[in-house]
């Protein structure tokens, strides 16, 4: 059996619970290899079972490494899990309310984070995905010759993606950001039919086989958006090189957040300086002030201090790290774009 399902069963067996219920699509897909296009119950129990919809039968047979059932009705996974004898089940923190209340008067539920758990941890093969997302990320950034694009901020960001697709990407890791001018203050600008003004923020990230990216980079061109830039790549830079196994992620966003308030600007800083990445673009842990979560060898965690400037402008520098006996920096795009 997988790996991550026997340390899933452990969990529930030290908690006292006898099945695991799942249905974020990330969820399904890390347990089982087939990721739902319209909905699907995982129920990881000693006979783990996937009951599917009609339509993803094909899909799910196909692609699914545990048992594929197709879904009649809540009744009949009910029926099905009290002939087990089950009586309590764990559900991800995620599970929608419609969901929750077709299964709460037949068990004992409590929510439980057993998935979020493993998926904290990558395996050699994810990083290696996560790694081709980039390197197809920061190709396809450098062929934009952006210092020397004269189109508007929508066209960039279509131009980006498209590039993306071209070279290896599934699609985009999540609605990328180009971004100019005052609205570079804004940390999820969405990008304007405007030409660029200056500085210029862009965020982006592909997907590969499944997998994440993402990257930040802010070209600025006067000596007060320079002088900002130096700041947030002093954070940037420094809070890398401290991460390392037993620290905590609180710990990280602390390093960077100190510099930033040197400098007078901690108010500017608005966000967390990091999150997990994976099959989805936000995972846990993150590096922010309340995370308390311990670094360890094998997590993929983003690092983007950012500073912003209401009106004026923002700045924001990112890249993702692997950890291993210190933080690995993925891909090789310069932090300075000239």
């Amino acid at each position: 059996m997988d790996l991550h399902i026997n340390n899933i069963l452990n969990d529930l067996k030290k908690d006292d619970f006898q099945a695991y219920l799942l249905t974020g699509f990330t969820n399904v897909e890390y347990i089982s290899g087939y990721k739902p296009t319209s909905f699907a119950f995982c129920i990881i129990k000693e006979e783990p079972v996937i009951y599917a919809s009609g339509m993803d039968m094909e899909l799910a047979n196909r692609d699914s490494c545990i048992e594929v059932k197709e879904y009649e009705s809540f009744e009949g996974i009910v029926k099905e899990l009290k002939q087990e004898g089950i009586k309590n089940l764990a559900i991800e923190p995620t599970l929608p309310y419609s969901s929750y209340v077709r299964f709460r008067d037949d068990f004992e539920i409590d929510s439980k984070t057993y998935i979020d758990k493993q998926r904290m941890i990558k395996s050699p093969q994810e990083i290696k995905k996560i790694i081709k997302a980039t390197e197809i990320a920061q190709k396809s950034f450098l062929q934009l010759d952006i210092l020397n694009n004269k189109s508007n901020e929508k066209y960039i960001a279509f131009d980006l993606n498209r590039l993306m697709i071209e070279n290896g990407a599934s699609k985009e890791s999540f609605d990328t950001i180009v971004t100019s001018g005052p609205d570079s203050s804004l940390p999820h600008a969405i990008p304007q039919d405007k030409q660029l003004s200056q500085p210029v923020l862009i965020d982006w990230g592909a997907i590969y086989e499944g997998y994440c990216s993402d990257n930040t980079r802010t070209m600025v061109y006067t000596e007060s958006q320079q002088e900002i830039w130096d700041i947030v790549a002093e954070a940037h830079d420094k809070a890398i090189k401290a991460i390392k196994p037993g620290l905590k992620c609180c710990e990280v966003d602390k390093v960077a957040r100190d510099i930033i308030s040197e400098y007078g600007y901690e108010d500017k800083f608005i966000h967390s300086t990091g999150h997990s990445l994976g099959l989805d673009i936000h995972e846990t842990p993150g590096f922010s002030p309340r995370d308390e979560t311990t670094v360890e060898e094998g997590m993929v965690i983003t690092v983007e201090p950012g500073i912003y400037l209401e009106g004026e402008f923002g700045v924001r520098l990112e890249d993702t790290v692997s950890i291993s006996k210190r933080a690995n920096v993925i891909g090789d795009l310069p932090l300075k774009i000239d």
